[in-house]
């Protein structure tokens, strides 16, 4: 049943296009999760849901008597409020088993302290009391704009399970991919203007809008074809005499007026590290206390070279103090943090400087450098920012016209183009678009440095980190190889072991009745244990290259079907070029067999 119609919206910000005649329906258990580059109107559009803004023409339609609850993306407090009391200000609220209910919504989401004053909490603070309002406010729809941000991972998942369980439907904005994987069940894409809807998760939207653009690409190919025998026909010198003629005059036209499909712009990242000495940062025996509660004790740690470290933990456990300390903008209580003389430090900050001045986006940049040096060459601060997305005319706006994830992206520019050869990264996920990540991510798989992230996105960890340093209580930190999934695989394991190990405690076991035939069963063990599954010399190096023998092999292929298309007279070249195809897809099939076997066996052995 069809809840809310959103028909022939269009919305224009200065000159710029935000929504374009676009209509959809929203159905009652819907999950929506929003996706769009940072500035396309993601936010833009649940505000217009939720009656907090209005189009400039078209209409949003809803069945009578629907409750909407909304979270914002910059929630706006009531003077001299407490958590406590704006939870608690919805009339709905005003009872006994409500104040209760608060208090328990709260205290999950880490705010215990039920009557500090509002404007003495942080950013990160106050956005959770607004998810506690939302979440507790009785509704048919939640329209969630950037849940996750300031939560950390326990409270992610707590929140997963919350929104599963929701009856209702829910629209929201979030970049946790994990999260949109497991939460929704419909994606609808924003794009220059347009809405794409999609009956799927985040994995499954990925290769549905692949096929969508292979379709449109497809379609594209076919009218460029057709154009070019119209105006062939045209050239001849055809006289528009005839209704036959004159329509196909018409229909070239058409041809030659009509758009193609618009492809999202990417983001073009090089690394240009500085270069890096012997010494790089060493931490020893650093403390950190604050009002008596210890955040970090006797931590001692050498950081390799190029290496990609993730810390984890609650909030307010101290991640953002540690990566302050390494930066040099704080100084630990004991120890001491030694920096080499070639680190160049770039540190991406939590939260956004302000950026409220009329500064212009070029000069915000050219603050840094006028020019950058790249593995190409030295490319203008201008050159830079297109290739961040900001076009030209974006180039000359005041910064402060820029919406929330633009400046983090902005923010992140000028980091990066400093040439620093070590990043902190202080929950770099926040505010950032889902298109944007993924580019930062193959950066940073590529910089020539370190990488220290503090993250809550789990996503974000699996694909950057080799080791997780993760705070444990009492100020210490515990470290695990790999990155978030296999940090969560080893906890397991250390939690299992804990209950199997109390499980036996104070049981006669049978190696203290018999010693001998314990001794037994444990040389048995050793002899009856299976083989390690492992690569092979051979197949180890085959799987570290396959995936790019595969990119390689469906360029090539790319690159003959166009030559196939301009060389479509030339039968002997035809020819040639279609038997140089062939080849190359028999070669791609086998390529990606060997490839599901390689994965496959991979798996197994991280499985063991």
């Amino acid at each position: 049943m069809n809840i809310l119609n959103v028909e022939h919206l269009n919305k224009i910000y200065g000159d710029k296009v935000i929504f374009d005649d676009v209509s959809c329906g929203i159905q009652e258990g819907d999950k929506i999760g929003i996706i769009g580059i940072n500035g396309t109107g993601k936010s833009t559009f649940l505000k217009i849901l939720s009656g907090k803004e209005e189009p400039d023409a078209g209409k949003i339609s809803s069945q009578n008597g629907i409750r909407i609850a909304c979270l914002s993306q910059n929630p706006v407090f009531s003077p001299k409020a407490t958590p406590l009391s704006w939870v608690m200000e919805k009339k709905a609220f005003n009872d006994r088993s409500g104040d209760s209910s608060a208090k328990r919504m709260l205290n999950r989401l880490g705010i215990t302290d039920h009557e500090i004053p509002m404007e003495q909490l942080s950013g990160g603070q106050k956005k959770r009391v607004a998810l506690a309002r939302t979440l507790l406010e009785p509704a048919d729809v939640l329209i969630l704009d950037e849940p996750t941000n300031h939560l950390d991972n326990e409270m992610v998942s707590w929140l997963e399970d919350y929104l599963n369980q929701f009856k209702g439907t829910i629209i929201m904005v979030t970049h946790d991919r994990y999260f949109l994987d497991r939460v929704t069940n419909r994606i609808l894409e924003i794009s220059h203007g347009n809405i794409y809807s999609y009956q799927a998760n985040y994995s499954a939207f990925l290769e549905l809008k692949a096929q969508r653009e292979e379709m449109e690409l497809a379609t594209q190919r076919k009218k460029n074809s057709i154009l070019r025998m119209e105006l062939e026909w045209a050239s001849r010198g055809c006289r528009a005499r005839s209704t036959k003629q004159r329509a196909r005059l018409e229909r070239l036209e058409a041809l030659k007026n009509s758009s193609g499909p618009v492809r999202d712009q990417t983001i073009e990242l090089q690394s240009v590290s500085a270069r890096m000495g012997k010494k790089t940062i060493e931490l020893h025996n650093v403390c950190k206390s604050y009002e008596g509660k210890p955040l970090i004790q006797d931590f001692d740690y050498i950081v390799l070279k190029n290496q990609r470290l993730g810390i984890i933990g609650p909030n307010g456990c101290g991640k953002s103090t540690l990566i302050r300390i390494i930066a040099g903008l704080e100084q630990p209580d004991c120890g001491e943090v030694v920096i080499g003389e070639t680190i160049k430090i770039g540190y991406f900050t939590q939260e956004v400087e302000d950026m409220k001045d009329d500064r212009r986006v070029i000069d915000y940049v050219k603050e840094v450098a006028d020019y950058i040096p790249t593995v190409d060459g030295k490319i203008s601060a201008s050159q830079m920012l297109e290739r961040f997305l900001f076009t030209p005319d974006m180039q000359y706006t005041p910064v402060s016209r820029l919406s929330g994830g633009e400046k983090r992206r902005l923010s992140l520019l000028r980091v990066l183009m400093d040439g620093p050869n070590v990043l902190l990264l202080d929950e770099p996920s926040n505010d950032l678009d889902i298109p944007t990540l993924t580019i930062l991510e193959d950066y940073l798989n590529s910089f020539a440095g370190i990488v220290i992230a503090v993250s809550h996105d789990r996503y974000f960890l699996d694909n950057i980190v080799d080791r997780i340093f993760a705070f444990e209580g009492n100020g210490k930190l515990g470290q695990y190889e790999g990155g978030y999934t296999e940090y969560i695989g080893a906890v397991g394991k250390n939690d299992s072991a804990k209950e199997s190990k109390n499980a036996g405690e104070g049981k006669q076991s049978r190696k203290e009745k018999n010693p001998d035939s314990s001794k037994k069963s444990s040389r048995d063990w050793k002899q009856n244990q299976p083989t390690k599954l492992k690569f092979t010399y051979m197949e180890q190096k085959e799987f570290d290259c396959i995936d790019e023998e595969i990119a390689n092999l469906e360029e090539k292929i790319a690159g003959l079907e166009a030559d196939i298309l301009t060389f479509a007279t030339d039968f002997q070249k035809l020819a040639d070029l279609t038997k140089e195809k062939e080849a190359a897809q028999v070669l791609l099939e086998e390529k990606m067999d060997r490839w599901v076997y390689l994965n496959d066996l991979a798996e197994r052995i991280a499985a063991q």
